[in-house]
């Protein structure tokens, strides 16, 4: 057995090979009821929503993912409109914060002087501290009128001729300005996990390609992101699913919903998670409530899928840089 194989099977069981102490079998005993904490509250969660969304998928099956409407007088809803809206927002934001997160995190990391990476850093990891409620509030008092008055008129004047930059919204709100908010929220997310990743390029390769006479930015393109480039494909993958999941500041900015599907994003939407918290308390029929619970465990499956897929990119990076390692 290699000495990488031997260290791996010693990381696995700790206390092999040693007398069994109280601490240490205190310690196992409190994180394996954590752990297994955990997996019971997820159970009772996923649990939980199934069977509110039982009447739902009985009633719609799986055509209600492509049924455009919501209509709970004549018993007719649909999930297309709020899935549409999801995608648009979320991969909206998601382009716009990801080139923002690494010039931040470069800048930390390799340009920034010493003495304003500390604050510049808590600074940035300050924004996800924020509440969304808040952030939706600042959205709909400051964004929402400056992107009404300036950003919006110059993209419609500018490629007005795309069906995406169509009439500007009278109000500010709608899914462009979703889509801003959204990016400040993930951003702090993609920006400290990218810095974490580029602070874990080791000195000596940077050095080497900066000693064969590279340029810094030669030295980052070729060096530090391809080192990290599965680390940063799982932090995008985490950001799209903190922006699919967001509720609250996305229904505050996106605007009026109108049951149906629109390309301009300047005209309002809604996504599946704003859908569930402006109508959940309102809702009166079984049928509506169990359609509400269908919309949550369509966010809980691409939940799960999010994590689990950005759990294998960060096992496929670290077995990679392991065995490159040895």
């Amino acid at each position: 057995m290699s000495t990488f194989d031997a260290t791996s099977e010693v990381a696995r069981r700790p206390f092999a090979g040693r007398r069994a102490r109280l601490g240490d079998v205190l310690l196992q005993g409190v994180a394996g009821t954590a752990a297994a904490g955990a997996v019971v509250l997820l159970g009772l969660i996923a649990y939980k929503v199934v069977e509110g969304s039982r009447l739902g998928l009985s009633t719609f099956g799986l055509g209600f993912l492509g049924h455009i409407g919501w209509d709970p007088v004549h018993n007719k809803m649909g999930a297309a409109v709020f899935l549409f809206g999801a995608a648009v927002t979320s991969l909206g934001a998601l382009l716009l914060a990801t080139p923002l997160a690494l010039g931040i995190a470069l800048f930390l990391t390799e340009l920034a002087p010493r003495w304003i990476r500390g604050p510049v850093t808590a600074l940035v990891e300050t924004l996800a501290a924020i509440p969304s409620v808040v952030i939706g509030l600042w959205g709909i008092i400051v964004l929402g009128p400056v992107l009404r008055d300036h950003v919006m008129p110059a993209l419609h004047s500018t490629l007005g001729f795309i069906p995406l930059f169509g009439t500007p919204s009278p109000t500010g709100t709608g899914i462009f300005t979703a889509i801003v908010v959204l990016t400040i929220m993930i951003l702090p997310i993609v920006s400290s996990i990218s810095r974490e990743l580029f602070l874990g390029v080791p000195s000596e390769l940077k050095e080497a390609a900066l000693g064969l006479g590279t340029t810094r930015w030669e030295m980052v393109r070729g060096v530090i992101f391809p080192y990290a480039r599965g680390g940063v494909a799982a932090a995008m993958i985490l950001g799209l699913g903190r922006a699919i999941g967001e509720a609250i500041a996305v229904a505050q900015v996106i605007g009026s919903f109108d049951n149906g599907i629109s390309w301009n994003l300047f005209n309002g939407g809604d996504t599946p998670a704003a859908k569930i918290a402006n109508e959940f308390t309102n809702a009166t029929t079984n049928s509506e409530i169990s359609s509400l619970f269908y919309l949550a465990l369509i966010l809980l499956v691409f939940s799960l899928v999010v994590n689990t897929f950005a759990q294998i990119i960060v096992r496929r990076v670290a077995r990679r840089q392991g065995l490159a390692a040895r």
